[in-house]
């Protein structure tokens, strides 16, 4: 027993530990994401961190880590599935041996995140086991069940996190949260271009096919990333700061990408560039507009 879990014994014990366990995961996987956590306020905080650990868990059994285990793509699709059935299991009954899923479902039960937004997650996921190309109304598919739905799956933390009895967010929140999740995909998309092309086979966007353009998908990238930030200021306010860290953070790599030549390496913001947007989203901001 340690100084910190002096005193906690049984189920909260083991809720914190479980809460640990995704704040480990986040921390090993994204140095950006865990940094835009830090500016969420304590009621959100760790509830985020949760959701991110278990979309890490779920993203790698698709893309690469349970491949080289040995798994193949069966054996993955039967884990994912596993995953996915023990996650409502959890929700359902507040408990799982697997303590970012039981992590997980302490947040889903408190802030009112339910199938409707696991579930296309998961199918998003398995598309990827399934699918290589992708057109408008797949790639649209897509992004909704990958990122748009964990952006809800944040909204609902942000509006519930502490309340008695959780209620769904405001129509103009929820398309915010939406876009930002999309604007922040399609990023993704374009900066692992090559890695997706030709380590994973996978076209997401449309570009390798010459059915969409580069400054196609960058203007898309930033109409929604505008869209989003008007809705930032009528968020809880102890969310704000993270919010607006990480739409610049996103903004900075449009920017980037524009200005890159195809082909030049995986685009990055540098650790001082970072530090800069995170300490003036923590001064309280506006979002910065989308420079093209």
């Amino acid at each position: 027993m340690t100084e910190e879990t002096e005193g906690i014994t049984g189920l909260a014990l083991y809720d914190k530990t479980a809460r640990d366990a995704a704040d480990i995961v986040i921390a090993r996987y994204s140095t950006s994401f865990a940094l835009a956590c830090r500016l969420l306020g304590p009621r959100p905080r760790t509830h985020v961190r949760t959701i991110y650990a278990l979309v890490r868990v779920a993203d790698e059994i698709v893309d690469g880590p349970a491949v080289a285990a040995g798994l193949s793509v069966p054996e993955a699709e039967a884990m994912l599935d596993e995953l996915e059935a023990e996650t409502y299991r959890a929700i359902a009954q507040g408990f799982s041996a697997n303590l970012v899923v039981h992590a997980f479902a302490l947040t889903a039960r408190e802030c009112g995140i339910g199938e409707d937004l696991v579930a296309p997650f998961f199918a998003s996921m398995r598309t990827d086991l399934s699918t290589s190309t992708h057109d408008d109304a797949s790639h649209d598919d897509y992004v909704y069940g990958s990122a748009e739905v964990v952006g809800l799956m944040c909204l609902q933390v942000f509006v519930n996190a502490g309340e008695p009895r959780p209620q769904p967010a405001d129509a103009r929140l929820v398309d915010g949260a939406r876009r930002l999740g999309a604007a922040f995909q399609d990023v993704n998309f374009l900066r692992d271009l090559d890695h997706d092309a030709f380590a994973l086979g996978r076209d997401y966007l449309g570009i390798g096919s010459g059915t969409v353009s580069r400054d196609a998908v960058l203007d898309r990238i930033d109409a929604d990333l505008a869209a989003a930030a008007a809705t930032v200021p009528h968020l809880p306010k102890d969310c704000r700061r993270a919010v607006t860290a990480a739409h610049d953070l996103f903004s900075e790599l449009s920017r980037r990408l524009r200005a890159a030549e195809p082909g030049s390496g995986r685009v990055r913001v540098p650790d001082p560039v970072k530090a800069r947007l995170a300490a003036r989203a923590w001064l309280g901001f506006s979002p910065r507009k989308v420079l093209s």
